[in-house]
């Protein structure tokens, strides 16, 4: 059994594969609590976007490995899912693929008297990621002191 605060990554490292065989990307994985539930999700990718057979699909080729491999000693729901239009960017391959993009991202302490800020991420090396501000500035932050980086796919409708 996996400690609970090793189950992402252990079933991360499990369910790799399993998901790329399916010709999708496995974005993200998290195990959550949630009120009296524990959730662990699967969120996945693939170039021009989920639908409901992916999921379905990863969900039917992990279900029986996940209870065969058992690294989750409590009770939980099995969630599979896209990572949305914002989706938020977690790993340095998410940033190094989103150089150019515009982002928001949301700071545990506030920079220059604000916490949120929206522009385009310039650069991400060693942890750090640097932002283009809309009004052309430069942020620099390390990426554990976001609460998240989204991208911002909205920004022109707005």
């Amino acid at each position: 059994m996996a400690e609970k605060k090793n189950v992402a990554q252990t079933v991360r490292e499990l369910a790799k594969p399993l998901v790329e065989s399916l010709g999708l990307e496995l974005w993200d994985v998290r195990f959550v609590k949630e009120g009296a539930d524990s959730i662990l999700r699967i969120i996945i990718d693939k170039e021009g976007g989920v639908c409901i057979d992916d999921c379905v699909a990863v969900n039917d080729i992990l279900d029986g490995p996940l209870d065969e491999w058992d690294p989750i000693s409590v009770p939980y729901r099995l969630q599979v899912q896209s990572p949305g239009a914002e989706r938020e960017l977690v790993r340095s391959e998410h940033f190094a693929k989103y150089i150019g993009a515009p982002v928001t991202v949301k700071l545990h302490k506030a920079v220059n008297e604000r916490k949120q800020y929206a522009g385009t991420l310039a650069s991400y090396e060693d942890g750090t990621v640097t932002l283009t501000t809309e009004d052309g500035a430069s942020l620099s932050f390390e990426k554990q002191d976001a609460a998240w980086v989204k991208l911002d796919d909205f920004r022109d409708f707005m």
